[in-house]
């Protein structure tokens, strides 16, 4: 991958973004990275009330040991072209939305989570139904949420802007291809009444010349 910077949303995040593994990511030669991201580090914290008192009989362990690999290995990314989302311990698990169907953003946050500064933010597409793609207990999800309806917006707006000098040049063209057909039109008339002046004299001298014959004694 490319050199890119990373900007994170939120000064309190779940960790530098220099640290995450992002070799999983494919990128368009012009693609760049607005924001990276793991969970929030204090979203493993329910899981940890949870699993240390269980540990003690050894059935919290596991629970631990899943947290904090789901933890490890979950990352969200936002590009200038969509958004980017990779799950999975053994397996992995990748989804990619474009900007281009994006068709609503949501964040929410629990008790918890709003107490440490972090949330979800549910993307919804065109057509689609319900939530498409989920961060998951992310820092700072409104900044998140505002982030990706900007990007929305610019690209939405940039193919409004292609799509209206789309139809300016259609217009042009119509109306070159009229004045075309008009010039056209108008050589042909003048053609069509030059070739008929030619031909009215000798008609006339012709019934002239009849004429002067008939009358001959």
């Amino acid at each position: 991958m490319s050199d890119m910077a990373l900007r994170d949303a939120s000064n309190g995040g779940s960790s530098d973004t220099a640290d995450i593994d992002l070799d999983w990511l494919t990128l368009e030669d012009d693609e760049s990275i607005l924001w990276a991201s793991t969970p929030h580090k204090y979203s493993v914290v329910p899981a940890f009330i949870v699993g240390i008192p269980l540990s003690l009989v050894l059935i919290g362990i596991p629970i631990l040991a899943a947290a904090y690999l789901q933890y490890r290995n979950t990352n969200y990314v936002v590009t200038d072209r969509g958004l980017y989302s990779k799950r999975g311990i053994l397996s992995r698990d990748v989804q990619q939305i474009g900007f281009d169907k994006v068709q609503n953003i949501s964040y929410s946050q629990s008790a918890l989570g709003s107490s440490f500064g972090y949330g979800s933010v549910d993307v919804s597409t065109a057509g689609g139904s319900g939530v498409e793609l989920q961060f998951r207990s992310i820092p700072d999800p409104a900044s998140v949420q505002e982030l990706i309806a900007r990007e929305v917006d610019r690209r939405q707006g940039s193919d409004r802007g292609a799509a209206a000098e789309e139809h300016v040049l259609n217009e042009i063209l119509r109306e070159l291809t009229a004045i075309r057909q008009a010039v056209t039109d108008g050589s042909e008339s003048a053609r069509d009444e030059a070739e008929l002046a030619e031909r009215t004299p000798s008609t006339v001298d012709d019934a002239t010349a009849e004429q002067s014959s008939a009358d001959e004694p």
